[in-house]
């Protein structure tokens, strides 16, 4: 009966989507606005699929093939929970529930933009949650009965019920990557009408930028998550997986600062159209690494066998995003008056080049995540591409990218010569390049490290402060021939700090790490940077799950205080799989990180005695950086309201934003 039900509601949910499709499509070739009612349809679907999927798991129903396989009856409730995403086919329900999630709430939700161009929007969406979840339906039914029924299953893999986080990491993970599905959306239907004016660009904006923090905290969560459970002492290994959810990360970035440029110059349309699609595309290629098998990693889904049909929907996005470019752009570009995105020492030249910056790093990491794939498929040859390359080619760029964030905010969207422009940015920069100088010799003369890190504080340094004297500075002018600190501008400027915050963390980790690998017998003690370990013990029990061996030491740090650190191994019968759960003791400048790698019958231990620097720092500058993107993300109040057909013009024809009476047209970052 269960079964039957979850197949029924996953058909329902098909069938919405498809319907919403085409009811949508037709809608918009008549150029009306579809039935909101009808892209609600998916998501009820959906939702009656995940629950009953999660009955069965918390029921113990192992006649059910998904429970037999993932479930098991001493694995706690929170991580039979969160089981539902620990194998492919849970994964992908979770995938459908969330994206058939955002396609009710645009379909519910009043936009302003013109009804033709919100019908197309919602067509695509639809058509984007009819392909997952036939997918879902047709590539393994999750509920298929399994006979004989056994009494107990394996649970999900160890790595994925060790940690809080993976309740939270995964979906966070998925709603930041499938959110980037409505702006392409709003970006097809750009294409399709040609209507991309102010208020087109203001939906693209919010519905990027709701995804930008999703997809943030979702990164920055599975790097706590890998830091905390692994037990190597790292947060990213430049993994194949990992790579693919930070590329789109990367060309949404560049997407909402492009917006700014067209909401204030008129500039980059079809630039902003280009990175709506890039980076659905990425995202979907996230998925395909994840599923096809390509890839070896701990995020992988190897045993599934979608990799074909998700290859083939990525072409068919890539190819149909291209051949509606090409439609688009041959008869609305004669004749048109080209619009530029400023000075040369103006705002717009600041974020364009900051825009080809992080396109070209995002194509960096994508050649060598990709590279070794198109080897192995077309050669057969086993090729690697490991951190060297990525720190060589990645980190510059990386660097260049903040030597932007210290110069672009400062500089005025109108300027009216250059000499006025190096006025106005002086005593801004003067200050953040001082400060910046000294925090490099402070730190070459206390603690000398690379270039690359000695780099980065810098640069960390002169963005912070520069940050500072300029609001400050701004302030104090209260408009007077200054743009106005919004609450917007504000937000965006704290975007900022938190990327750096994340810089100084990853450089100093990277810098001034020790790690020590030794063999330890009880009573010895081993120094690591000043501190004291001491092993005292060495004992191992019985769960239901397996068995676990402890080690108990004693840390004493140089002031003389003391901590007991219990690091573990964890065999996990069920599956014949051991992992490390490592003991760390977080400080606001270094954490103490103890791994158990071996033991030899309880007399000696052979342990990872590692003191990391500033790692924590990382996961502060992601918060701060959430926190940005909230503040900016907030509702503004509107003075006024206008037909929405007086914002959607054709590219070329819109109204001179100056002159419109909508606050959010006004807004400066």
């Amino acid at each position: 009966m269960i079964g039957w039900i979850g197949t029924f509601s996953l058909a329902v949910a098909l069938s919405g989507a498809v319907a919403s499709a085409g009811l949508c499509g037709s809608a918009a070739l008549r150029g009306r606005a579809p039935a909101r009612w009808v892209a609600v349809v998916p998501l009820l679907g959906a939702a009656a699929t995940v629950a009953t999927l999660e009955w069965a798991l918390l029921t113990h129903d192992f006649a059910v093939r998904f429970v037999a396989e993932n479930g098991s009856l001493s694995t706690p409730t929170y991580y039979t929970v969160t089981s539902l995403w620990a194998a492919h086919d849970g994964s992908m329900l979770l995938w459908v529930l969330i994206l058939a999630g955002y396609l009710a709430v645009e379909g519910l939700r009043i936009r302003a933009v013109a009804p033709d161009v919100r019908a197309w929007a919602l067509a695509v969406l639809s058509a984007a949650t009819a392909f997952f979840c036939g997918l879902a339906l047709f590539s393994g039914d999750v509920f298929d009965r399994v006979s004989p029924v056994p009494a107990d299953g394996p649970g999900p893999t160890p790595l994925l019920q060790d940690h809080a986080a993976m309740g939270i990491h995964p979906p966070l993970l998925y709603l930041g990557l499938l959110g980037m599905a409505v702006p392409f959306s709003y970006a097809v239907a750009g294409l399709v009408t040609a209507r991309t004016g102010s208020r087109w660009v203001a939906v693209l904006r919010s519905s990027t930028l709701t995804a930008w923090i999703l997809l943030t905290a979702g990164i920055v969560m599975g790097a706590w998550w890998s830091y905390a459970v692994l037990g190597w002492g790292g947060y990213w290994a430049w993994d194949p997986v990992e790579n693919a959810s930070l590329l789109p990360w990367l060309t949404a970035t560049a997407l909402l600062h492009s917006c700014m440029v067209q909401r204030n110059r008129r500039a980059l349309s079809m630039w902003n159209l280009t990175l709506a699609v890039t980076t659905f595309v990425l995202a979907c290629l996230a998925s395909f690494l994840t599923r096809s098998g390509l890839v070896t990693s701990v995020h992988s889904f190897a045993e599934s066998g979608v990799g074909p049909v998700l290859l083939g929907f990525l072409a068919a996005l890539v190819v149909g995003a291209l051949v509606l470019a090409l439609l688009r752009t041959a008869p609305t570009a004669r004749g048109r008056p080209r619009a530029g995105v400023g000075a040369p020492l103006g705002r717009g030249t600041a974020i364009t080049l900051e825009n080809l910056l992080l396109v070209a790093l995002a194509t960096t990491v994508l050649i060598g995540t990709l590279f070794p794939i198109v080897a192995q498929v077309t050669t057969g040859a086993q090729l690697s591409v490991g951190p060297p390359y990525f720190n060589r080619a990645a980190l510059p760029v990386a660097l260049l990218l903040l030597v932007l964030m210290g110069i672009g905010p400062m500089l005025d969207w109108r300027v009216r010569s250059s000499s006025a422009a190096l006025h106005a940015l002086a005593p801004r920069v003067l200050p953040g390049i001082v400060v910046g100088a000294l925090t490099v010799c402070v730190v070459l003369l206390a603690a000398p490290t690379g270039g690359m890190a000695l780099a980065t504080f810098g640069l960390a340094a002169y963005v912070v402060t520069t940050t500072l004297v300029d609001t400050a500075l701004r302030l104090r002018s209260r408009g007077r021939g200054q743009e106005r600190v919004t609450r917007h501008r504000l937000a965006g400027l704290v975007v900022h700090v938190g990327v750096v915050v994340a810089a100084v963390g990853i450089a100093a980790s990277s810098s001034y790490t020790h790690v020590v690998d030794h063999s330890v017998s009880k009573g010895s003690v081993t120094t690591v940077a000043g501190r004291d370990f001491r092993l005292q013990s060495v004992s191992s029990s019985t769960t239901g799950a397996g068995r676990t061996v402890t080690a108990r030491l004693l840390l004493t740090r140089p002031d003389g205080s003391v901590t007991v650190l219990r690091p573990q191994l964890r065999n996990f019968t069920a599956r014949q799989m051991t992992v490390t759960s490592p003991a760390v003791v977080v400080g606001p400048f270094a954490d103490v990180y103890v791994t158990l790698l071996s033991t030899d019958g309880g007399r000696t231990a052979e342990l990872r005695l590692a003191v990391n620097a500033m790692v924590d720092w990382i996961w502060a500058g992601g918060a701060i950086a959430v926190l940005g993107g909230l503040t900016a993300l907030w509702p503004r109040r509107r003075r006024t309201t206008v037909p929405a057909s007086a914002h959607d013009a054709v590219p070329g024809t819109e109204p001179d934003p100056a002159r419109e009476p909508v606050a959010v047209l006004m807004e400066q970052q």
